[in-house]
């Protein structure tokens, strides 16, 4: 197994990542679902701008989709802390750094969307 893939990270194309264990392995179906119901969500959306619908009205219909969206990231950020980030922790070192940097950034994107 690659040094990538015992962290966490993404593997380059073409590279095999059956043996990672991702931090949302446990809730994957729940997060799939989910996703599958924000994607109802948005094709909703469509549709009720193409009948023309009242602005605010499709306002709350975009806010909705969004904090559904927001929901599932802050939950694979939780997923992440708690089992790569933490793995990371116990490895120390330049891992540990890196882990910590990368999880900061995720979270200031967050922030900013």
């Amino acid at each position: 197994m690659s040094s990538q893939a015992q962290q966490g990270m993404p593997e380059a194309p073409g590279t095999d990542t059956s043996a990672v264990v991702r931090g949302y392995r446990a809730t994957k179906t729940a997060h799939l679902k989910r996703l599958a119901r924000i994607e109802g969500q948005v094709r909703g959306i469509s549709s009720v701008i193409d009948g023309d619908t009242y602005c605010i009205d499709v306002l709350t219909q975009v806010s909705a989709a969004t904090r559904a969206l927001q929901a599932v990231a802050l939950g694979l950020l939780d997923e992440h802390m708690a089992h790569c980030l933490v793995n990371a922790v116990e490895a120390g070192g330049d891992e540990r750094d890196a882990k910590l940097a990368e999880a900061s950034a995720a979270i200031a994107r967050l922030v900013r969307s």
